[in-house]
């Protein structure tokens, strides 16, 4: 911007107080005159004296100012995001939490939330879970860490089952373990897919010895201490031996895998035999997102009955099952589970995504008892 020059009568109105520029120095900018301390940012509102400003519309402002205002600053090292070769603004989003970031942080081993995906901010410290996971506050205010903990829940879901008319007839243990103890079992199991990269749930049908978790491990800083688990012998007394989960992950998501979980041990006890990769994770992943669906979603919004149910319409058509969490869910847990059927909605694996995406439709379509029929007689989804 040029420096002021001395006014000139008849210069017209500045175009910021409206009055007469008069004697003195004046602005020429946007068309219009200016008295000097009339020719303010639109953000801080103080005077313009620079001899370079950014104009957004008829809106002058600081350089700084406006880098400030619509420059994106990175979520994670909260600088703003920097210029690619090219010079454009290159950064990384979220596509559920819209989280920015620099692409860096995918390098620099910035620790995700093994729950939810969000990176750690630097001005927030997540918790170490001490097997190369890490949760945040949030998902830690939920999390459910040891096996005495869970077994409400999993009692919950089970009544949830037995709730659609498919009830489980054996009583199937579950056990919340570690990481290291989980990839153990699924290298001593021989059935089935398993989703990469993390298993979090596995429904056993071989003999093994799992280690589970058997007192809540204490908060000590940012990482826990004093994780005591217990050697458990699993025999097999029908087709499912145990079910294991991963421990320290939200109630919902924990809830989320028993569900799915739990379908593996009734199609197996039911005698759904030889099914692909793609049927039977994918009418698991339904029971799973069903079950988020009747937690967080009020019933008059879920899906109307008997379509989501194995019931026929003549014996609990009209069965609502109510949220398992007393007192019902706080708006946080309600947006996680929204962020857990977000993810089982766009899986991009075969099994589980196309799979899902596959039996969800034909769920919606002729209601889950047909679609088991279907499936039991001819090993695939009706179209």
């Amino acid at each position: 911007m040029p420096p002021p020059r001395p006014c000139l009568e008849g210069k017209g109105v500045c175009g910021g107080c409206k009055h007469e520029v008069g004697h003195g120095h004046y602005l020429s900018c946007m068309g219009m005159y200016w008295h000097p301390q009339c020719f303010r940012c639109s953000s801080c509102t103080h005077p313009i004296r620079e001899t370079e400003f950014t104009l957004l519309g008829a809106e002058p402002y600081h350089k700084l100012c406006y880098k400030e205002l619509h420059h994106p600053k990175c979520d994670v090292c909260l600088q703003f995001i920097a210029t690619n070769r090219t010079g454009l603004i290159e950064y990384r989003a979220h596509p559920f939490w819209g989280q920015k970031y620099c692409p860096s942080h995918e390098l620099d081993r910035t620790p995700r939330c093994c729950s939810c995906e969000k990176m750690e901010p630097r001005n927030t410290k997540y918790m170490s879970l001490g097997d190369g996971r890490s949760l945040c506050m949030e998902c830690l205010d939920s999390a459910v860490m040891d096996t005495g903990e869970c077994q409400p829940l999993y009692h919950s879901i089970r009544d949830y089952y037995e709730g659609m008319n498919m009830k489980l007839d054996q009583q199937i243990p579950m056990l919340l373990v570690e990481r290291q103890a989980l990839n153990e079992a699924m290298e001593g199991e021989c059935k089935g897919p398993h989703h990469m990269p993390e298993t979090r749930g596995l429904c056993l049908s071989e003999e093994q010895t799992v280690s589970s978790i058997l007192r809540r491990p204490r908060i000590g800083g940012h990482r826990l201490l004093d994780m005591r688990t217990q050697p458990q012998k699993l025999t097999r007394r029908c087709e499912v031996t145990a079910i294991l989960v991963l421990y320290g992950l939200p109630r919902l998501l924990t809830g989320s895998i028993l569900a799915h979980e739990l379908m593996h041990g009734w199609l197996r006890l039911k005698g759904y035999r030889n099914l692909s990769p793609e049927v039977e994770e994918g009418i698991c992943q339904v029971m799973s997102y069903l079950w988020l669906e009747s937690e967080i979603l009020p019933a008059s919004t879920r899906h109307a009955q008997p379509s989501t149910s194995y019931a026929s319409s003549s014996s609990s058509s009209s069965y609502r099952p109510p949220s398992s969490k007393k007192g019902g869910i706080s708006h946080t847990e309600k947006k996680l589970g929204e962020f857990f059927m977000h993810q089982i909605a766009n899986d991009t694996s075969t099994a589980y995504g196309d799979g899902f995406r596959t039996a969800y439709k034909a769920v919606n379509k002729y209601g889950l008892r047909q679609t088991l029929n279907h499936i039991r007689l001819t090993g695939g989804f009706p179209v």
